[in-house]
């Protein structure tokens, strides 16, 4: 079974931060091979979504409803629906993730 993915405005926002950043203190090759993996691993949730983990910081305060997968050190949040995957968060997994979390996705 395929699930449906959804990637919203602020998990675009997210990666375009991250590529503009790479591009500009490493190199565009770099931004690119860098985007093409985070877009194969977001496209691969079709396929087996369930087998994200819990989010440490989110799973500790006992909120399950997001999941994530790794590109690292970035980390690929999202949620799960029925048959719809929604990506919310592309975030450096070298940040404070506990108030990164919170504050984008518990608001």
């Amino acid at each position: 079974m395929k699930f449906v993915i959804t990637v919203a405005e602020t998990a675009e926002l997210d990666m375009y931060d991250i590529y503009t950043y790479v591009e500009l203190y490493d190199s565009p090759e770099r931004s690119d091979r860098l985007f093409e993996g985070i877009r194969q691993a977001i496209a691969s949730l079709a396929h087996m979504p369930e087998r994200g983990h819990y989010p440490p910081e989110l799973n500790k305060i006992r909120v399950r409803d997001f999941r994530e997968i790794h590109f690292k050190p970035y980390r690929i949040v999202y949620s799960l629906l029925g048959h719809e995957v929604t990506v919310h968060c592309v975030l450096d997994g070298r940040r404070d993730m506990q108030t990164l979390l919170q504050q984008r996705l518990l608001h």
